[in-house]
């Protein structure tokens, strides 16, 4: 008997305002959605292994420019791309991430490799160029990166002194632009994977949760996969993929009440907006935000794809 396989994608979650979304903006939103999430679960379906699936659909992501990774990533106060991304593999709990990435054009795959090909989990800046550049990756010049949107965000945030998004001129400006994958394989593997461009006009060599392994990311084999977006240092400090999964394993709570309890309890009431995608041994794919929306979809383990925007759908 064939095991069942899920994968469950976000591309941020945040203020998300029908009013000012274009028909024709939210189809290339959606047909980006149901690319990315198929392209995973295409390698379930031919019985690959659950991070490379997660790793695909972000990789898609990464690749357009309707979201905060990759191609499409913020700026920050100097007016570079720094990128963030981090992966875990639930078997034996691996994980790899990296921070600050200027040069690389798909993070998440670097991410994949510090964790396969590196005694390390975390590597950040020049440190992770580095170990790219000799594993054969091609340097990728900032100006792939820039995007119009992105730059005008900036100006808009430097001139009110921000590093978040007080006022929309886009429907999503003021979404927190993570993207991320989570699957279930037909061996009973669970994978997370996350990857961002951070927060606009930021400053130092900021980090938020998306490369920290237990607040962006986490997988654990027999328990759940998770993957978050949103106010990163809230979600640092709550440690939200971590406690999702603990919960689950030490309350036995299902993956529905667990990811509920995290996002509308503590989490919302100390300021800390945002969601996530979980996906539980037995392919419950659970979707959970304190925002107005999250772009997601899904692939349950009944084959159904499902692909949604807004919080009341």
């Amino acid at each position: 008997m064939t095991k069942p396989f899920a994968i469950a994608i976000h591309g941020g979650a945040g203020t998300i305002l029908r009013d000012q979304m274009t028909q024709t903006l939210k189809q290339e939103i959606v047909a980006a959605l149901t690319q990315s999430v198929q392209a995973g679960a295409k390698i379930l379906e031919a019985g690959g292994d659950a991070l490379d699936a997660a790793v695909a659909a972000v990789k898609v992501m990464e690749d357009s420019a309707h979201f905060n990774a990759g191609k499409g990533s913020v700026l920050t106060h100097e007016e570079m791309v720094e990128m963030d991304a981090s992966v875990m593999h639930g078997a034996a709990m691996d994980a790899g991430a990296v921070a600050g990435i200027r040069h690389i054009r798909n993070p998440i795959e670097l991410a994949r490799d510090v964790m396969r090909n590196s005694d390390h989990v975390l590597l950040i800046g020049e440190g992770a160029e580095k170990f790219a550049f000799e594993r054969q990756y091609e340097y990728t010049e900032q100006d792939y990166f820039f995007t119009e949107r992105r730059y005008d965000q900036l100006l808009s945030m430097k001139e009110k002194g921000l590093f978040a998004l007080s006022e929309s001129k886009y429907p999503d400006d003021k979404k927190y632009g993570t993207v991320g994958a989570v699957a279930l394989d037909s061996h009973g593997n669970l994978a997370a994977a996350t990857s961002t461009g951070g927060v606009t006009n930021k400053k130092y060599g900021r980090v938020g949760d998306t490369a920290i392994i237990g607040a962006g990311t986490f997988a654990e084999n027999g328990n759940v996969a998770v993957s978050t977006t949103g106010m990163g240092e809230y979600f640092i400090r709550k440690t939200v993929a971590g406690d999702v999964a603990a919960r689950m394993r030490y309350l036995k709570e299902d993956v529905h009440t667990a990811c509920e309890t995290v996002i509308q309890g503590e989490l919302k009431t100390m300021g800390g907006e945002g969601g996530l995608i979980a996906v539980d041994a037995q392919g419950d794919v659970h979707f959970a935000m304190n925002s107005s929306g999250m772009y997601r979809a899904s692939v349950d383990s009944r084959g159904e794809l499902t692909v949604k925007i807004y919080a009341d759908e």
